[in-house]
C-alpha cells in the first residue's frame, strides 16, 4: 500500500514576524546576528518595541513547518504534529498551515489557553537572517502531539533540531523516531541552526540515536558538529551518523551523500535579499524530490534552485504558483 503521506513532521509552531533592519539596529538591540537566539517574552516585546515600522511580512513558520508547506506546495502530501495556543497568532498559524496544504493535529477548536509561539526574523541589508525566538506554547510540545497513524502512513519522519533544548519536545522527537523505525518508515533530521549544535549537541545525539536515513545540515553546522576544518573530512564523518545527507553551501550549492557516493550539487547565481528560510525549502524541494522518484543529484538541483529563489524575496516560502513555476523550469 502507499503510503498517504511523503513525509510526516514534528516541529515547534511559530508565527513569523519578519522585519528589515540595518546592523547598527541589530547592535542597539543587543542582538547576536546570523542566529536563532530563544528569549523570554518580555524580551520578545523589548525587541518589537524597538523594530517599529520595519515589519514585512507574517506568516505560519517555524522551521520544519517551512519545509512541510514546500513538499506540499510542489505537490507532495504531508502532515505536521504541533502546538499552538487558543488565541489570535494560533488562529492565524492553523488557517495558515490549512491553507497551504498539510494536515495538521492541531484544529480550530480544543487548544489549550496560552501563548502561540512567535519569531521575529530580522533580515539585514546583505540579506542575512536573525531571529529571535519566543517558544510560547509550543515548548510544551510533547509526545501527546503525536499521530501515530499518521507516522505509519508516511514515508519520511522530519525531526527538526529546534526541538532539542525542550526536553517533552525531545521526547516527543524520540518516540515517533521510535514508531518509524518500528515500523520502517525513514527517519530525517536538520541540524536547523548552528547554536543547536553549539549549545545542545547531546540532545542532538540523542536525536541522531544509532543514525539517521537522511541528514539536513549547513556547511558551519557540520564543521561544529564533526570539528573538522574541511567541509570534505567532515562530510566523511557525517557518513558515521546517516545513512545519505545534503550539506548545504550557500552560493557553494550543495554537497550530497548519497549511500554510494558524494556528489556536488551547483546553485544558481542569484542577488539574494533574504536568507530566511533558505535551508528549509531546500529541505523540502529535496524530500519531495526522493520521494517522487528523483536521483540524488536531481533532488539536489531541484532543491537548490528552489532555495535560490525563495532567497530572491522576502518571506521563507515560495507561492504555488511559483513552485509550479520551478517544477515546470527543470523539466
Amino acid at each position: 500500500m502507499v503510503p498517504t503521506y511523503h513525509v510526516y513532521g514534528i516541529g515547534n509552531a511559530l508565527v513569523d514576524y519578519e522585519y528589515r533592519v540595518s546592523d547598527a539596529l541589530l547592535a542597539r538591540m543587543g542582538v547576536e546576528k546570523g542566529v536563532m537566539t530563544l528569549v523570554d517574552e518580555a524580551r520578545q516585546q523589548e525587541v518589537l518595541g524597538a523594530l517599529g515600522d520595519t515589519f514585512c511580512k507574517r506568516a505560519s513558520g517555524g522551521s520544519a513547518a517551512n519545509t512541510l508547506i514546500a513538499v506540499s506546495q510542489l505537490g507532495g502530501r504531508a502532515f505536521y504534529s504541533c502546538k499552538v495556543a487558543s488565541d489570535y497568532n494560533g488562529d492565524f498559524y492553523y488557517r495558515d498551515l490549512v491553507a497551504a496544504g498539510v494536515n495538521t493535529n492541531i484544529g480550530s477548536a480544543n487548544r489549550e489557553a496560552g501563548v502561540t509561539g512567535t519569531c521575529l526574523v530580522m533580515v539585514s541589508e546583505d540579506a542575512e537572517r536573525t531571529m529571535n525566538t519566543h517558544l510560547g506554547i509550543t515548548a510544551a510540545i510533547s509526545e501527546a502531539e503525536l499521530v501515530e497513524e499518521a507516522i505509519l502512513d508516511s514515508q519520511y519522519i522530519y525531526m527538526e533540531g529546534y526541538l532539542a533544548p525542550s526536553p517533552s519536545g525531545q521526547q516527543a522527537t524520540l518516540k515517533a523516531r521510535q514508531i518509524a523505525r518500528r515500523h520502517g518508515v525513514k527517519v530525517a533530521l536538520t541540524f536547523s541552526d548552528s547554536n543547536m549544535v553549539r549549545f545542545f549537541r547531546k540532545e542532538l545525539d540523542l536525536m541522531v540515536g544509532d543514525g539517521v536515513d537522511i541528514l539536513f545540515c549547513n556547511e558551519a553546522e557540520a564543521l561544529l558538529y564533526t570539528g573538522k576544518a574541511d567541509i570534505f573530512a567532515a562530510a566523511d564523518a557525517l557518513r558515521n551518523i546517516a545513512g545519505t545527507f545534503a550539506v548545504t553551501r550557500g552560493e557553494q550549492g550543495a554537497l550530497l551523500w548519497d549511500g554510494n557516493a558524494m556528489v556536488e550539487v551547483p546553485t544558481p547565481r542569484v542577488q539574494p535579499v533574504d536568507t530566511n528560510g533558505a535551508g528549509d525549502m531546500f529541505a523540502g524541494a529535496f524530500l519531495y524530490g526522493i520521494t517522487h522518484g528523483l536521483s540524488f543529484p536531481a533532488a539536489g538541483k531541484l532543491a537548490c534552485t528552489a532555495a535560490a529563489h525563495v532567497v530572491t524575496q522576502f518571506g521563507p516560502r515560495l507561492t504555488l504558483e511559483q513552485t509550479r513555476q520551478l517544477l515546470e523550469e527543470m523539466h
